[in-house]
């Protein structure tokens, strides 16, 4: 996007990588504080094929060592979205966290979405399982 030739594009880190790292676009440093969320842009916008969806994930090394990670994880980009992708980020740790110009904040993996055709019906059949959840099996 305009203003951001600086950012690199997502990009994997390493051939057998999962996921696009993507960069923070700020402006100026931001400061994440304890609880905080923040709304980061990346400096890109992208078009995709209609069978597939973009999934913004946390990076394991800013959870890890910041407790920074993403809300509403994993975040769904649709193929019709064309505004700047963003990255929703939350700030668990104990001290605050900078978010610099061109820092990795979050990866993006592109994922096939099946064309699903919902229906409705009297009667759902019958499976060992049943309505058992939430830990029904054990801990």
């Amino acid at each position: 996007m305009p203003g951001n030739e600086d950012i690199q594009l997502p990009r994997k880190m390493s051939e057998l990588a999962a996921g696009f790292d993507l960069h923070a676009a700020v402006t100026e440093p931001e400061t994440l504080q304890p609880g905080e969320r923040k709304l980061i842009p990346t400096g890109f916008a992208m078009a995709m094929p209609a069978e597939l969806e973009a999934q913004i994930r946390p990076r394991s090394g800013l959870a890890f060592k910041h407790g920074v990670t993403c809300l509403n994880s994993p975040g769904t980009i649709d193929a019709d979205y064309r505004g700047e992708v963003k990255v929703l980020l939350i700030n668990h740790g104990q001290q605050p966290f900078v978010i610099e110009r061109g820092e990795r904040i979050a990866q993006m993996l592109f994922q096939i979405v099946p064309d699903v055709e919902i229906a409705e019906t009297e009667e759902l059949p019958e499976t060992v399982r049943g309505a058992g959840g939430f830990g029904h099996t054990g801990v």
